[in-house]
């Protein structure tokens, strides 16, 4: 098998195990920040132990990404406690398009009418999406997840900074996750170690989180971008699946709807630029 085989398969596992978050948390007794702590302290372990090194460089670029990593994992997870995973996951799928509205407000891009339709649908996608459940548990939910939207957003433009190391940062996440999270244990009423708890918590500390962080790493030097993006619009589309099996948690039409459209319009955003570049090499290709 190609090393670029091997990279799309790694891509493609690593978004069916981050969409294995929504089951887990639902199936996990425990509140948001107790998971949140245990997930992060089995990821710096495991990744401390891959990297054969200690050493962690805190500087300005690495802790705000680490602490931004840090809010995402800990609103997500919030959200899919008060709302829909279905939900959850398509509101914090708007990161890319709040990236692409930083550039155009704080970085002088020029946004074009095509980039505007798309935004334009988006935004209409998460109202549907939003509006799937409208009692306070749900509303407050969703809030979560599309503030886990934005520090999403904040943290992936921060690791695009060239004085930002990513392995750093992601440790830096994972050891704030593990650190000020742990206490809240203590004042969980919710934490009992029972068979099933234990088997989820496991399954999300080793194998949603650290295992699929790795495979990531490992595929996104062999696949495109662009390539690894549509890979992993497998994540809300699957993500919704073992929640409805396991926990029997449906979205409604309206729900699906409105994640059709942002996953859908995010796609597009994501394929855009190399499908105007291919079609301008054919423009400018002569005529035989």
């Amino acid at each position: 098998m190609s090393e670029k085989n091997k990279g799309r398969l790694s891509i493609a596992a690593t978004a069916v195990l981050w969409g294995l978050a929504g089951v887990c948390v639902k199936s996990i007794t425990w509140s948001s920040l107790s998971i949140m702590s245990v997930r992060s302290l089995v990821s710096l372990i495991v990744l401390l132990i891959v990297r054969r090194s200690w050493k962690i460089r805190f500087t300005k670029n690495n802790l705000f990404g680490g602490i931004m990593m840090m809010l995402t994992g800990t609103l997500y997870m919030q959200a899919i406690k008060m709302t829909t995973a279905g939900t959850a996951i398509v509101l914090q799928y708007v990161a890319p398009i709040l990236i692409y509205l930083y550039a155009v407000l704080f970085k002088k891009r020029k946004m074009r009418p095509v980039e505007a339709l798309i935004i334009l649908a988006v935004f209409g996608g998460c109202v549907l999406s939003f509006s799937d459940n409208l009692d306070a548990r749900h509303v407050v939910g969703n809030l979560f997840g599309l503030a886990s939207g934005v520090t999403y957003a904040a943290q992936i433009i921060c690791m695009g900074r060239k004085d930002c190391d990513s392995e750093d940062t992601t440790l830096i996440g994972n050891l704030l996750g593990a650190s000020l999270l742990f206490p809240f244990i203590f004042f969980d009423s919710g934490v009992s170690f029972t068979a099933q708890n234990l088997i989820w918590l496991s399954i999300m500390s080793v194998f949603q989180y650290s295992i699929a962080n790795m495979l990531f790493i490992y595929g996104i030097d062999r696949v495109e971008d662009v390539e690894a993006s549509l890979i992993l619009t497998i994540e809300p589309v699957f993500n919704p699946i073992p929640v409805a099996l396991f926990c029997g948690e449906m979205m409604t039409v309206r729900g699906w709807i409105g994640a059709a459209i942002v996953i859908g319009f995010v796609t597009l955003y994501s394929v855009l630029p190399a499908v105007e570049n291919k079609l301008a090499r054919r423009k400018m290709e002569p005529l035989s």
